[in-house]
């Protein structure tokens, strides 16, 4: 038995997974080869290991997770990836457990998918900015009528909450997933110095915003920094949520007192933080 424990872990470590790094592959891919490959670890260990686990599926099921997170984590996925992986077939057992209408599947898949949209795509899932990040950003505004931008804006609850404080400023929000954006919009309407636009903000010039916020994530952070640079101008600075840019020094750090520990990374363009 013992040796048939051994012969099973030589086989998980020598399984033939893709290399590390996640880099250029497709999400969509990444997350289907993790899942396929938790299903097969789940399998060897129930062959080889615990032999009663199918009678409880739920049990089962959570092996399945963890061996999928395994994976995920192999393959360099995100690491807010790894928590989906870990709950994505027991929340499936659990539900199926449920005997719920069948109708109900889609209208699931639905609603989720005009919450995230494309975020295999995007690599950007929707964060939600706290009460105190919030007061944090707009601590940062300055002092002067200025133009705000936030990419990604999620429900437009931050720039609000700008523009209550700063009616002498002028704040633009863009989203992508049409729930959000909805909402957003939706609670924008009477605010004369907030606009929300529906779209791709990949595709909308920084130029002549003086602060631009961004709560996106490790993956979107090196091209936001050329995009940064090549667009934003002398004396405007970029506020990320979180995620710092790859290989570059923030001008300056915020420690918000929340919960999350949330760090704000304040940036100035590359071409004219010199000058």
């Amino acid at each position: 038995m013992r040796r048939a424990r051994r012969d099973t872990m030589e086989s998980i470590g020598r399984i033939g997974m893709p290399p590390a790094g996640g880099a250029g592959r497709n999400p969509m891919l990444s997350a289907l080869i993790a899942q396929v490959f938790g299903v097969l670890l789940a399998g060897l260990i129930v062959v080889f290991l615990v032999p009663q686990l199918p009678r409880q599926p739920l049990a089962l099921a959570a092996v399945q997770g963890a061996c999928a997170v395994l994976v995920s984590w192999r393959l360099g996925e995100p690491a807010w990836r790894l928590p989906i992986h870990a709950v994505f077939i027991p929340a499936a057992v659990l539900v199926n457990g449920l005997e719920l209408p069948v109708w109900l599947w889609p209208l699931g898949f639905i609603l989720l998918l005009l919450v995230f949209w494309r975020t295999d795509r995007s690599q950007v899932p929707l964060f939600l900015s706290n009460r105190k990040c919030r007061d944090s950003v707009t601590e940062l505004l300055p002092a002067r009528p200025c133009r705000v931008l936030d990419l990604g804006c999620g429900d437009g609850a931050l720039l609000r909450h700008m523009a209550r404080a700063r009616p002498d400023c002028r704040f633009v929000g863009i989203e992508h997933a049409p729930l959000p954006w909805c909402w957003a919009w939706l609670s924008a309407r009477g605010r004369g110095n907030l606009e929300i636009r529906f779209g791709n903000f990949w595709n909308h010039s920084l130029e002549g915003y003086a602060l631009v916020h961004a709560f996106l994530s490790p993956a979107a952070m090196p091209r936001l920094a050329v995009k940064v640079d090549n667009e934003m101008t002398a004396g405007a600075r970029l506020v990320s949520n979180s995620f710092p840019v790859p290989d570059r020094q923030p001008e300056a750090v915020v420690d918000v007192a929340d919960r999350r520990h949330t760090r704000l990374h304040v940036y100035a363009p590359r071409a004219t933080q010199w000058q």
